[in-house]
């Protein structure tokens, strides 16, 4: 027991101290962890043997990071990924692997060694990745969502690897130890674990995955709600954490049992709880542990890094580090290329991916145990895999000064993002007006496609989780990439007058059919827009003015129902004043000097007014509703006073 705590003592006190450091001179958390496990692992010796065992341990970090991404992520979210995980994620696996393997194989390995060899390197750190990804609000971007299609293609390409690794065994494959004797590689029957598919046939071993993860998907689709239901009497917090707990871990098991990825099964959970309505108690229980865990998987990658061989072969280890990254990067920057990456996206595609992965560790043991390897070659992909690991904070640090740099070069010209999805409502223009409807129209269960031309307002959307494209909306490539030809309602909300009248234009003259809704600045917007082919037309300040005047109605001592049905009056009066003036307007003519337009303007005043005041005469002998508080026949005189002053004085151009 005392033990157990020093260790929990040294690991917890080394990550408290480093990594608030390490994120204070800006090289980012994972970074610090690994200084750390550095720190009391090689350098100053506090921990040894246990490494191992707590890594595995630690990797439990990575399922609950995955099922946390999963979460995010609904099944119609995950088919629409479908071209960039067959795509990016097919070609960097199979590209990598070859240049790898035949790197390999130029220096003397046999073809099945070499091929192993380009299988655990192809792999990238999924854990480094998404957490740093995260962390620097970089999951939104073109260049993140890239890197996160990779990754999760790497992830389910363990499980065919780990199936393909026993076939490139070597027999009677040996290595010799320092003093010259012989060592055989470990023996797969070393040690038993528990197995559903041991022993079965080709077809048995399919139908128990299969059914697997058919059990994971309808236990998560079918169950979760009863379960969280009777949690739920129970009404203790640590009730919550305890069933997610349960869970991810099940799923873990499960998964493990039938020879698949823990992470993989934990990511498919969390795909399917998506659209559950515990799915935002789930992501509050489980982060504090992925985040911790997470942590300590980075301390033992920097204990467990062999500084013996590294120092005895110094130069051979960091060279190789550098020429997979090197190979992985340039490969990446190519798939980038032809898949449409440009700028500070190509560039964080490119060097957040370029280094090996934790997956790497797993496969070179199963590959040293499966006589794939031989020890002293194993021993040596460890320290590259670690290394690569090592580094790859630094490459994140060096793309954050070249995106600083290509921000100060395009500020006045910015690269519009690449467009990868389409939905069929297309906002132009996310400010005030626009992140308002967005929001409803979301929350009420249709997709939006979000378009702006200022990058720090879509930005900011991204930091509060959500998607908006940059670019100019005006642009008509740009509004065919976000699904124009198909889409069944355009909102146009973009600031600019000028534009969003010739934004309306285009796509009324394009899309004769499709609904627009427009935002205008005042009633001579109104009717630029209206000839231009808006269907519906929002005046900025016209509605939130109505609620306002309705307030005051009520605190002059009107009924909350005499004030609606004010308000409403003057809404419909307002209407069909605006498409009476509409007749008179003339493009390009000021209102004062458009006589007809001044004369007509007088008119629907004086008979706005009539109308107002008949609506209060026949509010005064109704009986309504009594929902607030009471009128006089005297307050109805004097706001007939009131309504005709006003009207006297209206300015027939104001908004």
């Amino acid at each position: 027991m005392e033990d157990f705590l020093l260790q929990a003592t040294i690991y917890l006190a080394a990550m408290v101290i480093a990594v608030p450091l390490s994120v204070r001179f800006g090289m980012g958390s994972v970074l610090g962890y690994l200084l750390a496990g550095i720190m009391i692992g090689p350098v100053l010796g506090l921990v040894g043997a246990e490494t191992e065992d707590l890594q595995h341990f630690a990797e439990f970090g990575v399922v609950l990071m995955l099922f946390l991404i999963g979460l995010e992520l609904d099944p119609k979210g995950l088919w629409e990924m479908r071209k960039k995980l067959v795509g990016l994620g097919g070609a960097q696996i199979v590209l990598s692997t070859a240049a790898l393997a035949g790197g390999a194989a130029l220096l003397g390995f046999a073809w099945q060694t070499s091929l192993a060899i380009g299988l655990i390197l192809a792999l990238s750190s999924t854990a480094i990745v998404l957490q740093t990804l995260n962390e620097k609000k970089l999951m939104q971007t073109n260049g993140g969502r890239s890197a996160f299609s990779v990754l999760l293609t790497q992830d389910i390409a363990v499980i065919p690897m780990l199936a393909l690794l026993p076939l490139l065994a070597v027999p009677g494959l040996v290595s010799f130890g320092e003093d010259g004797s012989i060592q055989r590689a470990v023996e797969d029957d070393a040690h038993h674990t528990m197995s559903l598919v041991e022993g079965l046939p080709g077809w048995g071993v399919t139908l128990v995955t299969l059914g697997a993860v058919a059990a994971v998907i309808l236990g998560g689709y079918f169950l979760s709600r009863p379960l969280f239901r009777f949690i739920h009497m129970a009404r203790l917090r640590e009730m919550y954490t305890a069933v997610a707990l349960v869970i991810v871990v099940g799923i873990a098991f499960l998964m493990i049992l039938v020879g698949l990825s823990p992470a993989l099964g934990a990511f498919v959970a969390g795909v399917v709880l998506a659209n559950s309505e515990f799915r935002h108690e789930l992501e509050a229980d489980i982060e504090p542990f992925k985040g911790l865990l997470l942590g300590l998987f980075f301390i033992t990658v920097g204990a467990g890094i062999n500084f013996r061989v590294l120092w005895d072969s110094f130069f051979v280890v960091v060279g190789l580090t550098l020429a997979v990254m090197t190979v992985k990067g340039v490969l990446l920057y190519g798939i980038g290329l032809i898949f449409r990456l440009r700028g500070r996206n190509l560039w964080l595609f490119t060097l957040g991916l370029a280094q090996a992965g934790e997956f790497g560790f797993v496969l070179i043991s199963f590959s040293l145990q499966q006589t794939v390897l031989p020890i002293h070659i194993g021993e040596m992909l460890l320290l590259v895999v670690a290394l690569s690991m090592l580094l790859t904070p630094l490459f994140f640090i060096l793309y954050d000064y070249l995106s600083h740099r290509m921000g100060e070069a395009n500020d006045e010209n910015p690269e519009p993002d690449r467009i990868d999805a389409k939905a069929p409502v297309i906002i132009a223009g996310i400010g005030r007006f626009g992140q308002v409807v967005n929001r409803m129209v979301q929350a009420s269960g249709f997709k939006t496609i979000v378009l702006d031309s200022d990058l720090s307002t879509i930005q900011l959307m991204r930091k509060f989780g959500f998607r908006g494209f940059f670019g100019d909306p005006t642009r008509p490539e740009l509004l065919h990439a976000a699904g124009l030809d198909d889409a069944s309602v355009l909102v146009v909300a973009v600031d600019d007058k000028q534009a969003a009248v010739n934004l309306v234009s285009y796509a009324r003259r394009l899309r004769p059919d499709i609904a627009i809704t427009a935002r205008a600045h005042d009633r001579l917007h109104v009717y630029e827009l209206y000839n231009a082919g808006a269907d519906h037309i929002v005046r900025e300040m016209f509605d939130s003015s109505l609620r306002a005047a309705r307030y005051v109605l009520e605190d002059m001592g009107m009924t909350d129902y005499e004030a609606h049905e004010l308000e409403t009056a003057f809404y419909r009066h307002d209407r069909q004043n605006l498409r009476s003036l509409a007749d008179v307007w003339v493009p390009g003519v000021p209102v004062t000097q458009n006589d007809a337009y001044m004369e007509r303007a007088r008119e629907l005043n004086n008979n706005l007014e009539t109308a107002l005041v008949t609506q209060l005469d026949e509010m005064a002998h109704d009986e309504p509703p009594q929902t607030g508080k009471r009128r006089t026949r005297s307050d109805a005189g004097a706001l007939k006073g009131v309504i005709a002053r006003q009207n006297a004085t209206q300015n027939p151009g104001d908004g």
